[in-house]
C-alpha cells in the first residue's frame, strides 16, 4: 500500500509541475523558451521524486515504466497493475489540482487542455503521433533500464540521468505531440479537460496509451537482449 500512495503522489507532482508549467508558459514554439521551461519541468520533478519516493517504489510514476520493469522480472503482474492504478489516480489528482488553480478557462488553451496531449504537431497523423511516442519512450526507457541495471555503475546519480532524459525526449517531442511517453500523464489530463468542457484529447488518447507501452516493451527486450 506504501508503494501505490508513493506511486500515486509522484505522478500526481509530475502532471502538477510538468502540465501546470506548460500552461503557465504556453510552449510558445517562436522562441523555444517555452518548450525548455516545459521539458525542465518534467525532468527536474523526475529528480525530485526519484530522491524522495525512489527508495520506497522505485519511482515508476509511469504504466510504461512499470511495464519495463515487468518484462525484466522485476515486478510481479499484480504489482504492475496495482502500480498502473495507483500511476492513473495519482494523474488525475494532480490535474484536478491543475482545475482548480487555473480554473475552466483553461481547457482550451494551448496545451490541449489541462496539459493533455495532442496530434497537432504531426498535423493530426496517428500514424506520426505513435511513432513518436514510441520512438522517445524507447530512448527514455533504455536509459532506465541502464540506470537500473544489476551492471550499472552510476552510484546515487541514477535519479539525475533518468530525469535529464525526461527532458531530453520531451526537447524534441513538445512540439510533436506534447511528449507522452507515460500513459498516466496522458489519461489525467484528458480526462479532467472533457469534465470540464474539451472532450478533444479524448478522441486521440488512445495513441498516447499505446505509443508509450510499445516504446517501453521494445526498449526492455532490446535491452535485454543486448544485456545478456
Amino acid at each position: 500500500m506504501k508503494k501505490n500512495i508513493a506511486e500515486a503522489i509522484g505522478t500526481a507532482v509530475l502532471v502538477i509541475v510538468g502540465c501546470g508549467t506548460a500552461m503557465l508558459v504556453g510552449c510558445d514554439a517562436a522562441s523555444g523558451s517555452g518548450y525548455l521551461l516545459t521539458a525542465l519541468a518534467f525532468g527536474l520533478t523526475i529528480v525530485a521524486m526519484a530522491y524522495s519516493i525512489g527508495n520506497i517504489s522505485g519511482c515508476h510514476i509511469n504504466p510504461a515504466v512499470s511495464l519495463a520493469f515487468l518484462l525484466r522480472g522485476d515486478i510481479t503482474v499484480s504489482e504492475f497493475i496495482s502500480y498502473c492504478v495507483s500511476q492513473c489516480v495519482g494523474a488525475l489528482c494532480g490535474s484536478f489540482v491543475l482545475a482548480g488553480i487555473f480554473g475552466a478557462g483553461h481547457v482550451t488553451d494551448a496545451t490541449g487542455g489541462f496539459g493533455a496531449n495532442g496530434l497537432a504537431g504531426v498535423n493530426g497523423s496517428v500514424v506520426a503521433g505513435l511513432l513518436v511516442e514510441i520512438v522517445l519512450t524507447f530512448i527514455f526507457v533504455m536509459a532506465i533500464m541502464g540506470v537500473t541495471s544489476k551492471k550499472a555503475n552510476h552510484g546515487s546519480f541514477g535519479g539525475l540521468v533518468i530525469g535529464l532524459s525526461l527532458v531530453l525526449v520531451h526537447i524534441l517531442g513538445i512540439g510533436l505531440t506534447g511528449t507522452s511517453v507515460n500513459p498516466a500523464r496522458s489519461v489525467g489530463p484528458a480526462i479532467v479537460a472533457a469534465i470540464n468542457g474539451n472532450a478533444a484529447p479524448l478522441a486521440s488518447l488512445w495513441v498516447f496509451i499505446v505509443g508509450p507501452l510499445v516504446g517501453a516493451a521494445l526498449a526492455a527486450l532490446a535491452y535485454k537482449a543486448l544485456e545478456d
